[in-house]
């Protein structure tokens, strides 16, 4: 292969090296595809420098883009690592529809960073990520026993129309009066979910499983997923919620996982009924959705932190039963990035943020609602920013392009290390949120509990620093 040959990153050997060297102390140069927390985050970093070029700056498409990646890409001109018109850099953090159009074509250097894994939508589609739960779920079975299974019951009966139609019909008569819930496979924000009890309301996915392919006139209708709707969410103050919870996957070959403290629950802004399934303020916590309602307070907003949130359920249901639901949310982590591990086309070079949905049920049990590839980093006011912008610059921590780590890290800021090849254990002088007199090893998940997240930086940074020293 010649030197200036084109091969996709993934496929780029150890032995690549850049031109100007590895980044040691020299700046960091970065590029941007959008304007928001993300970009206040790396221009206030220090050592890192912004690289000029068109590129840099797109409209926000945070969850905009309805297509499946790789089309409809408005993202314009091409990167090639070092080689690219636009200048070097280190590090990128680019959006889907630009990795889509230029991964295959790029040249990467052994340090260099970016935003997505090539596939990634085989975890984020959501007829993709019911498909490969449902696999992993038949496989964990079939050679482990029934039992083991249960460990899937997390997401609801999913079936993907038009092309399941005849099987969802099927299920449907066997449960006369339950609702259920349409989504469309890739869009985002709650565009395009309804709910429904009868089948008439979803006539045209019919018609689109049955039209022949050879018809040229056929209109196939829009991908979408059909759900049994969870008829009985856990509520506070008479209201819907869910919890947006972050992850951070920096390897599927191992599998390694960050989790990040904090996050949020998102509230519907009308109290919830069963009597009116058409009301989108009633059954969408999507902030996108909410903000639209009549007595939207948008100095209030519809958010409580995690933490919050695990405080008054702890004081309401027991440490314990609290510990056990959180739990329920790693286990819901593990098993969905287990059941994309072998498909996921991994790359050294590539990172992914995902923001997964999930939501309590009265019994308090954690039900998968759908994973983000590119969750929202538009704040909604002060305390969602402070939040995003700790949320990504630890993130940039975690992948330390200084290289002022060891490497051996369980926790870096806000992210704690949940999974690598195998469950991580906490410390001991780490059992934050574990019921008084525990000593047993307990898992190194942190979600909901206190993030201070500035202190401990600075204690990690100084203890690596010796430890580099000596």
């Amino acid at each position: 292969m010649s030197k200036g040959t084109k091969v996709p990153g993934y496929m780029q050997g150890k032995g690549s090296r850049n031109p100007r060297g590895i980044i040691g102390d020299r700046e960091i140069r970065y590029k941007c595809s959008l304007q928001n927390t993300i970009l206040d985050v790396l221009r206030g970093r220090p050592g890192w420098q912004e690289v000029p070029g068109q590129n840099n700056i797109q409209p926000n498409v945070n969850q905009a883009n309805p297509k499946q990646a790789g089309s409809g890409s408005t993202t314009q001109g091409t990167t090639s690592g070092y080689k690219g018109s636009d200048g070097d850099w280190d590090f990128y953090w680019c959006d889907r529809e630009w990795l889509a159009q230029n991964y295959d074509t790029m040249f990467l250097y052994e340090h260099q960073k970016i935003l997505h894994f090539r596939n990634h939508y085989e975890l984020t589609r959501k007829n993709l990520m019911v498909k490969n739960l449902k696999r992993l779920k038949k496989q964990t079975e079939r050679e482990l026993g029934k039992a083991e299974g249960q460990s899937f019951e997390f997401f609801p009966t999913t079936y993907e129309l038009p092309s399941e139609y005849h099987i969802f019909v099927e299920e449907f008569k066997k449960n006369p009066g339950i609702i259920w819930i349409m989504k469309p496979a890739a869009r985002a924000q709650g565009r395009g979910i309804f709910l429904f009890r009868r089948l008439k309301d979803i006539t045209d996915w019919k018609k689109g499983e049955y039209q022949p392919l050879s018809d040229p006139n056929r209109e196939v209708p829009e991908t979408y997923v059909v759900q049994r709707y969870i008829e009985n969410p856990y509520l506070i103050g008479g209201r819907k919620f869910d919890v947006r919870v972050y992850v951070l996957v920096v390897s599927y070959n191992p599998l390694k996982v960050w989790l990040y403290r904090s996050g949020f629950a998102r509230f519907s802004n009308t109290r919830f009924s069963l009597d009116s399934i058409e009301d989108t303020y009633v059954h969408l916590t999507n902030v996108a959705i909410q903000k639209n309602a009549p007595d939207y307070d948008p100095d209030k907003g519809c958010k409580w932190s995690t933490q919050q949130l695990r405080k008054y359920l702890s004081a309401k249901h027991g440490v314990e039963a609290v510990k056990k639901a959180f739990k329920g949310i790693d286990n819901i982590i593990i098993k969905s990035l287990q059941s994309v591990q072998k498909i996921i086309i991994n790359d050294k070079h590539c990172f992914e943020m995902y923001g997964y949905d999930v939501l309590f049920d009265s019994d308090l049990k954690p039900w998968l609602i759908e994973i983000n590839a590119s969750p929202s980093l538009t704040a909604s006011g002060k305390e969602d920013y402070d939040l995003k912008f700790g949320l990504l610059n630890d993130l940039l921590n975690v992948l330390d392009l200084e290289n002022r780590l060891t490497g051996k890290e369980k926790r870096v800021g806000g992210w704690d290390l949940l999974w690598e090849d195998g469950p991580i254990l906490a410390d001991d002088g780490n059992m934050e949120c574990a019921p008084n007199g525990t000593t047993a090893s307990i898992p190194n998940s942190f979600l909901g509990c206190h993030n201070e997240r500035k202190r401990q930086l600075r204690e990690l940074y100084t203890a690596a620093q010796s430890i580099k020293k000596s």
